[in-house]
């Protein structure tokens, strides 16, 4: 079932649409990332960035701030929404977009602090940059209305790249169990 924004942006507790200014001022961060990003794909890139997570925020039924809806999603109360849902679901919408002067990436925060909950997004960067050059689309933290930022300008969070997070995790668990 196709959702629209029309519908997403009149649903009860949803994100609001973004203005035609809120895509625009993306568009040209995005685009400002290297002289070799085409406009073009900059444009689309921020249409999708803004709008997809409100359709995501329809299908995963999110009427509650994030963390009230993780504890949801944690219960069996909705199928998905946690930042990791998010993350992957964007990733995924502008990969099929098959751009050739951006590359989107995946990053975690707070990764390997036994006491912080980590936090997973989507960036995305000129094609060959790295995601400290990139800029962090994530669309978890305001519950579907997009938040965004150069990487290392994000006053929240530390990013680190997702597949290194998880490396690091796998062989702490191993060192735990005794098997490295």
């Amino acid at each position: 079932m196709a959702i629209t924004l029309a519908a997403c942006s009149a649903r009860e507790g949803g994100p609001p649409p973004p203005t035609d200014a809120d895509i625009a001022a993306l568009a040209a961060s995005i685009a400002a990332l290297g002289d070799h990003v085409d406009p073009d794909e900059a444009r689309r890139a921020a249409h999708i960035a803004y709008e997809y997570p409100i359709e995501l925020a329809a299908q995963y039924g999110v009427t509650d701030t994030p963390l009230a809806h993780n504890r949801k999603v944690n219960r069996g109360a909705r199928p998905r929404g946690l930042c990791w849902h998010w993350a992957e679901d964007l990733q995924a919408r502008l990969n099929s977009q098959n751009f050739e002067t951006l590359e989107v990436h995946r990053a975690i925060a707070n990764g390997l602090n036994p006491i912080l909950i980590s936090h997973s997004t989507a960036l995305i960067s000129a094609k060959g940059d790295s995601m400290y050059d990139a800029i962090v689309l994530d669309p978890w933290r305001y519950g579907g209305k997009l938040f965004w930022s150069k990487t290392l300008e994000d006053k929240r969070y530390k990013w680190y790249p997702r597949l290194e997070i998880l490396e690091e995790r796998r062989r702490r668990r191993l060192a735990y169990e005794g098997e490295l």
